[in-house]
């Protein structure tokens, strides 16, 4: 008689074990303006840890609706899977020890070589984008850079699409194997253009073929009924789900990355 077929176990996937996973709060990040708790998270024999923001700790802004910034982190993760780079972490909403809330996988950033910088003259020299100059010293300028980064210039898209009202040099995260993560994407979908990034460098430049590709494919994502527009409607307004809908027509309409404005504030402050 042959032994019974042994079934290997199931894989727990990443957004499993940060949706369903048992959360222990191991602290607190103090630097960010709304609550951001550092946890632990554990789920049929697999660990990790997450960053977990409850919406009862968000602070009310005038530009968004109340007690929906999560649900806009999770939204951004959407389109990011969607693009196929994967440029944010995982991220779910789900309950947890003070209430629904975003979990996202903690990402422990690498060193690498710098990302932004400052430097002196009026041009960035080769391999580096000119952002804008910035206040060092009293009465003294130097010319605020970010690097000429594949990587970069395929957030900057990402941020475009999404509407990025905050993107800092602090949520830039490099990680092992080349990776490179975007986070804090509570402040992003508004139906109102608000794009703030460091990330200008490429502005009016023609859109790379990888990203005109990825903006057909968002096209028609973001069609009515489709999958992509049905899940960012469980989280945005059907209004902001129009307008990202608009923003991605209008870049494969220009073939270029957009520029600001002049309506809003281009660059966020603090930069970093």
């Amino acid at each position: 008689m042959s032994a019974p077929e042994r079934i290997p176990p199931r894989s727990v996937t990443t957004a499993e074990l940060l949706a369903k996973g048992e959360l222990k709060v191991r602290g607190r990040i103090r630097e960010a303006s709304n609550a951001v708790l550092y946890c632990s998270v554990s789920y049929e024999g697999r660990d990790a840890f997450c960053v977990y923001k409850p919406i009862a700790g968000e602070r009310p802004l005038w530009d968004f609706p109340d007690g929906n910034l999560a649900q806009r982190e999770v939204a951004a993760y959407e389109v990011s899977e969607a693009t196929g780079w994967g440029l944010v972490p995982t991220t779910v909403l789900r309950d947890g020890p003070y209430g629904e809330g975003m979990c996202q996988l903690w990402i422990e950033a690498a060193p690498e070589a710098e990302l932004l910088a400052l430097v002196d003259g009026e041009e960035p020299s080769e391999g580096w984008k000119a952002i804008g100059f910035a206040e060092v010293a009293e009465g003294k300028t130097a010319l605020l850079v970010h690097a000429d980064d594949a990587r970069l210039r395929r957030l900057a898209v990402l941020d475009a699409v999404i509407n990025n009202a905050d993107r800092k040099g602090g949520h830039l995260l490099p990680a092992g194997e080349g990776r490179l993560y975007g986070i804090d994407h509570g402040v992003t979908f508004n139906a109102e253009n608000k794009l703030r990034t460091l990330l200008w460098g490429w502005a009016g430049e023609s859109l790379p073929v990888e990203a005109v590709s990825v903006l057909s494919a968002l096209r028609d994502g973001l069609a009515p009924g489709a999958p992509l527009a049905t899940r960012l409607a469980e989280l945005v307004t059907d209004a902001e789900v129009d307008a990202t809908r608009a923003r991605v027509e209008a870049m494969l309409a220009s073939g270029k990355h957009p520029e600001p404005s002049g309506e809003w504030p281009a660059i966020p402050w603090p930069p970093v």
